[in-house]
């Protein structure tokens, strides 16, 4: 499946939506109404432009809402739209050039550990009245999101407005399982590659792991298996790096031994954002953590696939079970010389008639707790699951501390080249250690 880059018309999506295809099962005209503005505010001055950066998803048809909502906004109220929708994974690189060249656009989707880099630069507009009052009127913020976006980590500022909040489930094929006779979700790291090793066995061009092990923001869940191991990044303050441990060790003698034993994809360290869901929907993967978006395509395309797959909590380590959620954002550049405008289209997008429908294509839990009950949460299995990993997952980096430092490592994807100097490269792990604990070091170092 590829992404769009294209705004869709509006007339192109109610006309598929009325013609009941992509599987949005959307009445005829109702996407019309969902992408009604409610007028915004007097502020608004007619004939000005907004340019937005949204975060490509893997669903063509969530990317198409949210840039014919925008669109549509701003025909409703004289404000001249662009969007450009972006590889997420490409969206630091893009920030770090427009920052520099002083390009930001008016307003952008990111994650928090981008928020958290710029926040600390000056280069993010404090939020926080809006933050309240959007979630005074819809029954407040999850406690998860509203931690993960505490002022006291931001310099003071509500850096963003979420929009939804991602987290990895573990999806697999019961179908495979079942030829095997396991019909329970493994439970630890290590049952899992027993897992997949068993299935594996005896299957053509099929790979127990789909797992990322490259530089792309999927990879970095081999952080959380890592602290599942008991294995820190840094220490308690969040001050100085510690990511060489016995017990980091231990977790990396997993990794190599299954990688050794043949349960990687062979393209796993050099996939983009999309390798696991290419490898999954393809059939090549028995197992693959997710945020959902595999789980929307395959209904969409291959519904037998969709019915032959189970869904999961991540499994635990020696030490203890780590699944994190990851709130994303819409952020206003404090470049943007216009924020009034901005603002008001971040509130149309956070109101629940627009918000509702999109969840429904989307790949996000929710964020707000008036948010649980809509259509999307309570029909989707897994959507359901990202609903109950916001309400009973682990915050952002913990055991760790969440701060700028450890955004900086993570989004320098320090663990994956660690994994990929020893799988790869043929490094020792004791020297992959070595020098990883040398540049986590420089890292910790700038921020101290």
């Amino acid at each position: 499946m590829s992404f769009r880059t294209n705004r869709t018309s509006r007339r192109r999506v109610v006309g598929s939506a009325a013609a009941g295809i992509a599987g949005a099962s959307l009445a005829s005209g109702r996407l019309a109404d969902v992408l009604a503005s409610r007028r915004a505010p007097a502020l608004i001055q007619g004939g000005t432009k907004l340019t937005y950066w949204g975060g490509l998803i893997f669903s063509d048809e969530a990317n198409s809402m949210l840039e014919d909502a925008i669109h549509a906004w701003g025909e409703d109220n004289n404000v001249e739209t662009e969007v450009v929708m972006i590889n997420q994974n490409e969206t630091n690189q893009k920030v770090s050039a427009a920052v520099e060249s002083n390009t930001m656009p008016s307003a952008l989707d990111m994650g928090l550990d981008l928020a958290l880099l710029l926040s600390t630069t000056g280069q993010l507009s404090d939020l926080s009245t809006l933050y309240d009052s959007i979630g005074s009127a819809q029954g407040g913020w999850h406690e998860s999101v509203d931690t993960s976006l505490a002022a006291s980590k931001f310099g003071g500022i509500r850096p963003g407005i979420p929009f939804g909040a991602g987290g990895n489930v573990l999806f697999r094929r019961q179908d495979i399982l079942d030829e095997i006779g396991v019909s329970e979700a493994p439970q630890t790291w290590q049952e899992l590659s027993d897992l997949a090793a068993q299935a594996q066995e005896g299957q053509t061009g099929v790979y127990g792991l789909g797992l990322a092990l490259s530089n792309v923001g999927d990879a970095n869940l081999m952080m959380s298996a890592l602290q599942s191991y008991g294995g820190r990044i840094a220490d308690d303050e969040g001050k100085n790096c510690t990511i060489s441990s016995p017990e980091t060790k231990t977790f990396l003698e997993w990794v190599k031994a299954a990688w050794d034993a043949g349960l990687f994809p062979p393209g796993a360290t050099t996939w983009d954002g999309a390798g696991d869901n290419t490898a999954y929907l393809s059939g090549q993967a028995i197992f693959i953590a997710n945020t959902g978006s595999v789980s929307i395509a395959a209904k969409n395309d291959d519904p037998d696939l969709y019915e032959a797959t189970a869904y999961s909590a991540l499994p635990g380590g020696p030490v203890m079970r780590v699944a994190p959620i990851g709130p994303n954002l819409r952020a206003i550049p404090t470049s943007n010389e216009d924020p009034d405008t901005a603002l008001a289209l971040l509130e149309h997008l956070a109101q629940p008639e627009f918000i509702g429908e999109y969840f429904k294509v989307a790949i996000y839990g929710p964020v707000l707790k008036g948010q649980d009950d809509f259509e999307a949460f309570t029909s989707t299995p897994v959507l359901g699951g990202l609903r109950d990993l916001v309400t009973n997952g682990t915050a952002p980096a913990y055991p760790d501390v969440s701060n700028t430092a450890y955004a900086d490592f993570s989004s320098n994807f320090m663990v994956p080249k660690m994994i990929q100097r020893i799988v790869v490269d043929g490094v020792s792990i004791d020297d992959a250690l070595a020098e990883t604990q040398e540049q986590g070091d420089a890292i910790y170092a700038k921020y101290q």
